[in-house]
């Protein structure tokens, strides 16, 4: 970008930010329940039709752990108007659709991107997806190896095998079902299609849903073209009337050696965080405190990776209705992964202190977030998968306060999210590192403990 485009943006961020309504999205409530988002940009002439389900792996016990991802996967299948999976393609192709799904902790999305005269019919095309699948067995049977074999590229991932030994401790392996998105390679080869009906009538009814149509399109004409399609979907019951169970908070730190072919190690600290819903001001300053940490200027930087303990260090929080979880990733030579460890701590420690970050870097840091959120909506299509992940997990007011919100962040809000997430609270710690490595440290799980904890 040239210099005069950046510093718009720069000068852009804060007025933006300042006004909610601004942003050029409307939404509405059916009679039926189902909430209608529309975001306005024609820009061109294309149109993004996307549903966006509360559900996903949060949503899972043990007997339905990984079917949210597959019930994904066979929402591209027969319906009672298009009777074959090939005939699905077709279709797409006549539309001149792209289309694709996703599956995460707390949301299923599905969208396809097509052109705007097109936009009726793809409704309608939507409509028929989610209304009235077929689940034929010939289908769900061709599709698990389809699923699985997403399951062996990830097993193949030394990072999944480090994140599946972590997560397991940190929710514990009762919970795991309901963090667990890839799922249970059992009961993926095992599911019928009874299971997902099952899913079906409990989940994909309208007021658990939201239809977000993005693009050439006007608020008045998206609520009435959704009106006419998808207003005499029945309205459900409520699939939270028995709201899902919390993660057991940590009560004591844990830790765990994952050995893989890996050339650099990897430790790793993972906390239990904030609840966007229970805790929202704490996800503000989770967002800043990160952006503000991962800079090479930071003090966390120059400690670990200026000090040549880590050649990376990187805070992240995922928010989450459910605990999204506070990760601390530190790539290091695994002879100095104990002391990496014990200086990482240290810094948590003052993160506690409202000094530890300037002014300067609080404003910096609210600046680049401000920039960021403006960049997430160049690309419309893109804009309302954004829209759709925080409509799920947290509300569409919620995304539209964000950046005003994140704006009001002070030094002492970082210190309180500090103090009340991370400085001396329990955490799963995972080394993940080669077999020689093992070898020659034999470090032990033990090793990366508190003293206290150690038997």
């Amino acid at each position: 970008m040239k210099l005069a485009g950046f510093l718009t943006v720069l000068a852009l961020a804060r007025p933006l930010a300042a006004n909610a309504q601004a942003l050029p999205v409307r939404d509405t409530t059916l009679a039926n329940g189902l909430h209608v988002i529309v975001v306005e940009n024609h820009a061109v002439p294309l149109a993004t039709v996307e549903l966006d389900v509360k559900n996903g792996a949060y949503t899972q016990t043990p007997e339905f752990e990984g079917l949210a991802h597959l019930y994904e996967h066979m929402f591209f299948k027969a319906n009672k108007t298009i009777p074959s999976q090939e005939r699905y393609l077709q279709r797409t192709r006549q539309l001149g659709a792209q289309w694709n799904g996703t599956t995460s902790d707390e949301r299923v999305n599905y969208f396809l991107t097509l052109g705007v005269d097109s936009l009726r019919a793809g409704m309608q095309f939507m409509e028929d997806a989610v209304r009235y699948p077929l689940f034929l067995q010939e289908e769900l049977v061709r599709e698990r190896p389809v699923v699985t074999g997403e399951f062996d590229r990830n097993e193949a991932n030394p990072y999944f095998q480090l994140n599946r030994a972590m997560d397991t401790l940190l929710w514990t392996p009762e919970y795991y079902s309901h963090k667990n998105t890839i799922g249970s390679r059992q009961v993926i080869l095992s599911t019928t299609p009874e299971k997902m009906r099952e899913i079906q009538h409990r989940y994909y009814v309208p007021n658990n849903s939201a239809l977000i149509l993005a693009g050439d399109i006007t608020p008045a004409n998206g609520f009435r073209v959704a009106a006419e399609i998808f207003g005499d979907w029945p309205r459900g019951d409520d699939p939270f009337a028995t709201p899902v169970p919390d993660p057991p908070p940590l009560t004591k730190s844990k830790a765990v050696i994952v050995e893989q072919p890996v050339e650099a190690a990897t430790l790793v600290l993972k906390f239990d965080g904030p609840s966007v819903t229970r805790d929202p001001h704490s996800t503000y300053a989770a967002d800043v405190l990160s952006s503000i940490l991962n800079k090479r200027t930071s003090a966390l930087s120059k400690r670990l990776v200026d000090s040549g303990l880590a050649y990376y260090a990187n805070l992240s929080y995922y928010t989450l209705a459910h605990t999204g979880p506070i990760s601390l990733v530190l790539q290091v030579d695994p002879a100095k992964a104990v002391e990496a460890k014990r200086v990482a701590l240290e810094e948590i420690t003052k993160m506690g202190d409202s000094s530890y970050v300037s002014q300067q870097e609080l404003a910096d840091a609210q600046t680049e977030l401000g920039i960021q959120a403006l960049y997430e909506r160049e690309q419309t299509s893109e804009w309302a998968h954004t829209i759709g992940f925080w409509w799920s997990v947290a509300s569409l007011d919620y995304y539209r306060n964000y950046v005003p919100n994140m704006q009001r962040i002070s030094r002492s809000d970082l210190a309180q999210y500090a103090r009340t997430y991370l400085v001396g609270k329990p955490y799963v710690v995972g080394l993940m590192m080669n077999p020689d490595a093992f070898k020659k440290t034999r470090i032990g799980a033990d090793a990366l403990l508190p003293k206290e904890l150690v038997p």
